[in-house]
């Protein structure tokens, strides 16, 4: 029971003790290492991918974050130059002219600027972004401002739009608007 048939070049079989078979498998111990290795290598290069797109992912769901809050800030400053028209008893769309093709608007402001191409900074100080200080960030905002009808307009149409460039130069916008109405 312990003899194994071997085949040898002259077509005839030799009985081979079943110790002698299992010595004699130098190097296949190593063969197996190597493969064992390599499909703990592939395993290991799969894994850092899913990794690294999951880590590149998480970076631009922050930003589209950080877009979706810097339009509606633009936005909501724009109904605080309402507010305040509405407080000082003046036109309620004052101020709100010739911001058709684009202006810009920061937090601290409550006046329209005129268009920027300029990125929003970043003030780690303050956490504001805006136009005057801090660190230059990837985000350009863009507000325009409708009125309708055209000529005495009691609606005006306000978009929101804050674009960057993204991972691997990838470009994205968030565009937000908002309609407010002379009811006062």
């Amino acid at each position: 029971m312990n003899d194994f048939l071997k085949n040898t070049r002259g077509g005839q079989y030799l009985r081979l003790p079943l110790a002698q078979l299992v010595t004699n498998r130098s190097g296949q111990v190593l063969l197996e290492a190597v493969i064992a290795l390599s499909i703990m290598t592939v395993g290991m290069l799969g894994i850092f991918t899913v990794l690294s797109n999951s880590i590149g992912a998480s970076r631009v769901s922050t930003n589209q974050e950080i877009a979706i809050n810097l339009a509606a800030e633009g936005i909501e400053v724009v109904k605080s130059i309402l507010d305040k028209n509405a407080l000082l008893g003046v036109a309620w769309n004052l101020g709100m002219t010739g911001c058709g093709n684009g202006c810009s608007v920061q937090f601290n402001s409550l006046v329209l600027g005129s268009s920027q191409t300029n990125p929003l900074k970043f003030d780690p100080s303050t956490g504001f972004y805006g136009y005057s200080n801090g660190t230059n960030t990837v985000f350009k905002r863009q507000m325009a401002i409708i009125g309708i009808p055209p000529g005495s307009p009691s609606e005006l149409k306000v978009t929101s739009t804050v674009s960057w460039l993204d991972r691997g130069g990838i470009p994205f916008s968030i565009v937000l608007e908002d309609r407010f109405f002379d009811w006062r």
